[in-house]
């Protein structure tokens, strides 16, 4: 398993990184390593982001040094959705099978956590959100037609999108962590538009389905002096608190958000209009 610790940045520091501390900072470029387990701890709510890729092995979810605790688990909870082929989950005695965009949320206290792809030919690719928990909440599948379902945007305004909330608090108990879905429109290309903060809570963008020789560009920073990062298919960026979040592709794309913090109120936004960013 493959761990990377990134430190949080004082936002007015940010105005003065270029290009290549951005992306040292807030890009994670390699999700998905066939046979391994890769993870980024964030310092920003001790989020962790990540992805496990199993092909023909098996790949159990140890404990780290960071976390000082017998199980990866004991003081955490985790959301996993999978964007490949069909998984097997193992969490102590239970088995979940895992198809495309299913999701899985794991509560405080799961033991024994290990990943594996029902067709070699065809991995699975987990995407794999993680968050300091205070409270054991009961292990559970999510699908697409358990998700409650919000269509957003206009074909007139570019963003015209189905936002697809997976485990969040109206549709599963977490403690503080919150995942979903949102897919793009063909010819819309803005996602998160108008654009927010929310001091209460960070969150990490992946993006995926991005067609190929295509790109994202994520817009992040303070909203009276925005930066941009360049990103690719399956890449993920984490997003400060203090930070807007928001992305424009050269075509239609999807892309998971993940977030925790001081509340589970989706609708904590404070929302920035396009015409007052500089």
């Amino acid at each position: 398993m493959k761990i990377e610790l990134r430190y949080a940045a004082n936002p007015e520091d940010v105005k003065q990184y270029d290009t290549s501390r951005l992306r040292h900072d807030f890009l994670i470029e390699n999700i998905f390593i066939p046979e391994e387990i890769s993870l980024v701890y964030s310092m920003y709510d001790r989020y962790i982001i990540g992805g496990a890729m199993p092909v023909k092995k098996k790949l159990a979810l140890e404990t780290m040094d960071e976390l000082k605790s017998e199980y990866f688990l004991d003081r955490r909870e985790m959301g996993i959705i999978n964007i490949g082929g069909d998984a097997m989950i193992r969490a102590g005695a239970d088995i979940y099978k895992i198809g495309f965009k299913e999701a899985l949320y794991l509560g405080k206290g799961a033991y024994d956590v290990s990943f594996e792809s029902a067709d070699p030919l065809n991995p699975a690719k987990l995407y794999i959100n993680s968050a300091p928990a205070h409270h054991r909440y009961p292990s559970k599948k999510v699908t697409l037609a358990d998700a409650e379902v919000v269509v957003l945007g206009s074909m007139e305004a570019s963003n015209h999108r189905t936002v697809n909330k997976l485990l969040v608090n109206s549709v599963i108990e977490t403690c503080q962590l919150q995942m979903g879905m949102t897919e793009l429109k063909t010819g819309s290309v803005w996602n998160t538009m108008p654009v927010h903060t929310h001091n209460r809570r960070m969150e990490a963008y992946f993006y995926f389905e991005v067609p190929e020789k295509q790109s994202i560009c994520h817009f992040m920073g303070d909203p009276d002096e925005t930066r941009h990062i360049w990103m690719k298919n399956e890449q993920a960026v984490i997003s400060p608190s203090w930070s807007i979040h928001s992305a424009a592709g050269t075509s239609n794309y999807t892309f998971i958000w993940g977030m925790a913090g001081e509340n589970l109120d989706y609708g904590d936004m404070d929302v920035r209009h396009p015409d007052t960013l500089k």
